[in-house]
């Protein structure tokens, strides 16, 4: 016997305004291999045959629910549990200890973000986590050889690791931790580039100076006592700005995808294996081919949750437009072109509340 399903909606803030999207309210439940499967990158340094190996598995994925895992992708466990202790070792501290490095000490909002402070789904509660975060600077990438703008907004870092320096190697790990998340991140950048049935250097252009940020998370337990109206979700239902999304999660479990038969799926953690997402610029780009779908954290453990995501972009000051691979007579172009810089400033000041300009 087949049991109905009964919906909801849920609404998410858009550039041009609200959407909707259709909600089974069943329980969540685990996600199979076919929804979110694992994609071996053991082979992504081999022969071009071996990445476009990979690109079709990604491709698959890409148009279905928009997110995967990856294993063998090349950062080492090792490194992983340096930055999970450093996270911890940040969070742990007392509230003026962490405001030293406060996001209020920069234009570009790195530093610290307390618990409540975001609100990402405005038809929620405020999202129960708190984060650092680390913003994109041509000084920490080695690869960055081309000149700055002359208007640069790039700023110094410094007061982040001043404000941290008690804590032992936390910028070495913090930065260590980024650069291979963003060598990781340039490297599946061309695999979407192959997935789109583009050369695989076609995004390098655009990722020299990448709109490309690293983030350590932290959801505190939630009180048994806590009701369902008191607290929604840890980071509340939503899809994210920028072109990917690489994350590592600990093993607490409370990462949700929204299917495209609209239920919400267990992205369970898997051992060794990073998630990726689609976000909403690459779906963009792909003329909508590829899904950046609504995912949420629903935290209703009492102890702490940690994650560490990488969010990259492209260069800010680029024009992107929908990829030419995607366009035909039946398949117009969708959208137009746009600086990749505006579109995540818009994106960002949307988040946080602030008004637009058309």
């Amino acid at each position: 016997m087949t049991t109905a399903h009964t919906y909801t909606q849920i609404e998410l803030l858009t550039l041009h305004g609200a959407e909707f999207r259709r909600v089974s309210t069943a329980p969540p439940r685990p996600s199979t291999e076919q929804e979110i499967p694992i994609v071996d990158l053991s082979t992504i340094d081999d022969s071009a045959a071996a990445r476009q190996a990979i690109a079709s598995q990604v491709r698959a994925a890409a148009e279905n629910n928009g997110f995967f895992y990856i294993k063998n992708h090349g950062i080492s466990s090792e490194l992983i549990q340096r930055a999970h202790a450093s996270a911890q070792a940040f969070f742990e501290q007392t509230d003026e200890q962490k405001n030293l490095v406060s996001h209020v000490n920069s234009a570009v909002m790195n530093g610290y973000h307390g618990v409540g402070s975001t609100q990402i789904n405005k038809k929620e509660t405020p999202d129960r986590k708190e984060t650092f975060s680390l913003r994109y600077n041509p000084a920490n990438d080695p690869t960055a050889t081309d000149p700055l703008p002359t208007d640069s907004s790039y700023e110094s870092d410094d007061f982040l690791w001043t404000g941290t320096a008690h804590i032992p190697d936390f910028k070495a790990t913090n930065l260590e931790f980024y650069q291979s998340r963003l060598a990781l991140a340039r490297k599946m950048i061309r695999i979407f580039a192959l997935a789109l049935s583009m050369p695989e250097d076609y995004f390098d252009s655009v990722t020299t100076r990448p709109g490309a940020d690293g983030l350590f998370v932290h959801y505190p337990g939630t009180p048994e006592t806590v009701d369902d109206v008191s607290i929604d979700v840890g980071i509340g239902a939503h899809t994210d700005f920028q072109c990917v999304t690489i994350l590592w999660q600990d093993m607490s479990g409370g990462l949700q995808v929204l299917s495209a038969s609209d239920e919400w799926l267990d992205a369970k953690p898997i051992p060794d294996t990073l998630v990726v997402n689609i976000g909403d610029f690459l779906q963009r780009l792909s003329n909508n081919r590829f899904k950046s779908t609504v995912h949420r954290v629903y935290n209703r453990q009492t102890t702490s949750r940690y994650s560490m995501p990488f969010f990259l972009g492209f260069n800010p000051d680029s024009i992107c437009q929908v990829v030419p691979s995607c366009i035909d007579e039946e398949h117009p172009a969708l959208f137009e072109p746009i600086s990749c810089g505006q579109w995540h400033r818009d994106r960002l000041a949307l988040a946080q509340g602030k008004k637009i300009d058309a």
